[in-house]
């Protein structure tokens, strides 16, 4: 089930992501991997498996945190304390919701986020790991109803 899970994520951030644009931000020892997409990219049974509302009008925010000091054969996934916002372009601000995901060694953090065709918001998002890693992340999406 993770490896459906990850395999749609990726196959979703290259999908939605241009070609030269790799959604990862670096902070010393951490890459910060992040990408947005409409939750109707997931199957229906994946996002029954991990209460994920699967709408039209609904979009997802995924965020993972990778400690790269260690070995590169092995992915070291992080927990972190994740907050954040969503603002439209007209202002109108949402609390984003994460919930932490692991699957064996990996961590996710998964946060839905209501919308209308069409509608970009920016996105605001605090990581802590309560030591060396005390970051925010900005960028920004289009949704689309599909």
């Amino acid at each position: 089930m993770f490896r459906a899970l990850m395999s749609l994520l990726i196959a979703s951030l290259f999908l939605l992501a241009p070609a030269s644009a790799e959604q990862k931000l670096q902070v010393g020892d951490y890459a910060i991997h992040y990408v947005s997409f409409g939750s109707t990219f997931l199957t229906p049974q994946i996002a029954k498996n991990y209460g994920i509302t699967r709408s039209r009008y609904t979009g997802l925010v995924n965020v993972s945190v990778i400690d790269t000091s260690q070995p590169t054969d092995e992915t070291h996934a992080v927990p972190v304390a994740i907050s954040g916002t969503a603002r439209n372009l007209l202002g109108s601000s949402k609390t984003l919701e994460f919930k932490e995901i692991r699957e064996g060694d990996a961590i996710y953090y998964i946060a839905e986020l209501s919308h209308s065709n069409e509608e970009t918001f920016t996105f605001n998002i605090e990581l802590s790991n309560g030591s060396d890693l005390n970051t925010k992340l900005r960028f920004e999406q289009k949704f689309y109803v599909d």
